[in-house]
């Protein structure tokens, strides 16, 4: 009998139950039930534990049917539930329990992984070793998945080295792994290296390279891509994730027109889809657009989930609607039964705040029911130090309590720094750098990324490892030259380092953004605009220096930052000057 719905499950129960577990029929069905409770969605883990619970002595197939139920749930309590129950079948006292076999692991290793349960993932790994089950191919691609959602990147490197025979899942896990961990050139890299192998590409193999052209701004290899999937046995448009990663990709590449065309030609458009559309709207400043595809996607039927309402109140941000972004944020909870979220009350916050409204914001803060975080505070803190409110700015910072926060934050020690710098308070911006020295925290380096000829190009602050630097130094002086010109004058007030105006100019000049441009007037045509990807926000120095160059050198440049996208032509850009 087929299990479609837990009331007939519970009749199966029945049946099994009279007839006795023995008899063949109540077997069979005890099997299907078993299944069903552990693996449909509309199951009961709990209830199918109890059976388990019941019947001791069954064969290692339920164990590890209710494991890989376990696994799929985004419940870390069922993930502790399986490894829970891995141990009963470790028990060295009774003989009723089946030994875990190859099956077991690759379940359990992915609850370890989804749940970031470092130290027992390490211990299954040292298991698997020992009990031989280390040359399984799914055992190893499990392995390398979980390693590379604890960051570990370089432990999964080394497993994929030693594999003997590699499939598109291994491929694919090294792929996602490095895009998350911030390395997409090199997922990029081993992208190319898995077509040169001839291993063949699949949905989530696409999904995964999209997201690292996306966050690289390759865009010419996701155009290639996409123009492959045909070719893959890929539908553009049956796949929701596909669909999806290629909005996004063309979003965050500072093609929105060829986004808008992909999810236009879309027909059954979920969620994900709508808000990678949204979302790409607003990072590109087509806040109106975006708020007004909110309401479309409202009227077709599809019920926003908790990243459309962050996007739609990223649009009012980025435009300063006021008005529209607090109809949103009291929408969420009102009509779509939503409580909001940290980041929804932090696009508040920073919609008060960049317009200079400092006490509203701190006020809002203060009125919370949740608990702000660091990320929040730094953002009112930021607004301070822009608007000139340096007493209010220190007495934020205490709020982010520098001495208690956590190893791994370097972004508070980073802005104290700086609001001290501002003041000309160097001593205190000392005390603080000497707290992250004894920490061991590092200042992020500020990076560009611009993709030349199907190659992306990485540049730092003064970066003198590239191989055309001499070249990129020459040009950036004839640059600096015809902008003086102009009326180019650098704010040396954005360099926040005890110097004098000159070394400031220089530092300004060096700054990776300005490299990478540098690069692409050197290495492109006329007719091409410049695209370039930055980790950081813009200064106000990158960003008026970029207004020049297209006015002088008639180029567009579109400059993706941190917060947003700058669509740079005749000297003006996209955003108005509010970012």
């Amino acid at each position: 009998m087929e299990v479609k719905s837990m009331w007939e499950a519970l009749q199966l129960h029945g049946q099994v139950v009279k007839l006795g577990f023995r008899h063949h029929h109540a077997s069979r069905n005890f099997s299907n039930l078993f299944t069903f409770l552990a693996l449909s969605p509309m199951g009961d883990l709990n209830y199918a534990r109890l059976l388990l619970a019941t019947n001791p002595a069954l064969n290692s197939y339920y164990y590890n049917t209710l494991i890989r139920g376990f696994s799929h749930s985004s419940n870390p309590t069922h993930h502790l539930r399986a490894l829970s129950l891995f141990l009963s079948m470790l028990h060295p006292h009774s003989p009723h329990f089946p030994p875990p076999d190859n099956f077991t692991f690759p379940f359990l290793l992915k609850c370890c992984a989804r749940s970031k349960l470092a130290p027992q993932g390490k211990q299954l790994h040292a298991l698997i070793i020992k009990l031989g089950f280390a040359p399984d191919l799914y055992i190893q691609n499990a392995l390398i998945y979980m390693y590379s959602e604890f960051r570990d990147v370089g432990l999964a490197w080394a497993l994929f080295d030693t594999m003997p025979h590699r499939d598109v899942v291994s491929w694919t896990s090294m792929i996602d792994g490095l895009v998350n961990d911030d390395r997409p050139v090199e997922a990029i890299m081993f992208f190319r290296r898995m077509l040169e192998y001839k291993i063949e590409v699949n949905v989530a193999t696409v999904v995964s390279v999209l997201r690292a052209c996306a966050d690289s701004g390759a865009l010419s290899l996701g155009r290639k891509v996409h123009g492959k999937l045909k070719g893959w046995g890929i539908g553009v448009y049956s796949s929701s994730n596909v669909a999806t990663a290629l909005v996004d990709m063309y979003a965050k590449s500072g093609c929105i027109e060829s986004a808008r065309k992909v999810f236009d030609d879309v027909l059954d458009k979920d969620v994900f889809v709508w808000t990678a559309m949204i979302s790409g709207l607003a990072c590109h400043g087509l806040s109106k657009e975006a708020v007004e595809m909110f309401v479309d996607m409202e009227g077709s039927g599809v019920k926003p989930d908790e990243k459309t309402v962050t996007a739609v109140l990223t649009a009012c941000r980025n435009a300063g609607l006021f008005h529209e972004g607090y109809v949103f944020f009291n929408d969420v909870q009102k009509r779509y039964g939503m409580k909001p979220t940290i980041h929804h009350f932090g696009c508040l916050v920073d919609l008060l705040a960049r317009a200079g409204r400092l006490k509203e914001a701190e006020d809002f803060v203060n009125a919370m029911p949740v608990e702000p975080d660091a990320v929040l505070w730094r953002t009112l803190i930021w607004a301070c130090k822009t608007h000139g409110d340096a007493d209010r700015a220190e007495r934020l910072m205490k709020c982010l309590e520098i001495q208690d926060m956590r190893a791994d934050d370097s972004g508070s020690y980073i802005l104290a720094s700086n609001v001290y710098a501002s003041t000309g308070k160097w001593s205190k911006k000392a005390e603080v750098r000497e707290l992250m020295n004894k920490k061991g925290l590092v200042k992020p380096p500020g990076s560009s990324r611009i993709e030349v000829d199907g190659r992306v190009h990485e540049f730092v602050m003064g970066d003198y490892n590239h191989p055309e630097a001499e070249k990129i130094f020459v040009k950036l002086d004839e640059v600096v030259d015809k902008l003086r010109q102009e009326g180019y004058d650098p704010m040396v007030s954005e360099v926040l380092l005890e110097m004098d105006d000159v070394e400031k100019a220089v530092q300004l000049l060096h700054h990776s953004e300005k490299l990478a441009l540098a690069y692409g007037l050197i290495r492109t045509g006329q007719a091409s605009a410049i695209r370039i990807v930055k980790n950081l926000r813009s200064c106000e120095d990158c960003h008026e220096f970029m207004k020049l160059i297209s006015k002088i050198y008639q180029r567009d440049i579109v400059v993706r930052d941190r917060i947003r996208f700058h669509h740079f032509r005749n000297g003006v850009c996209s955003c108005k000057d509010y970012w």
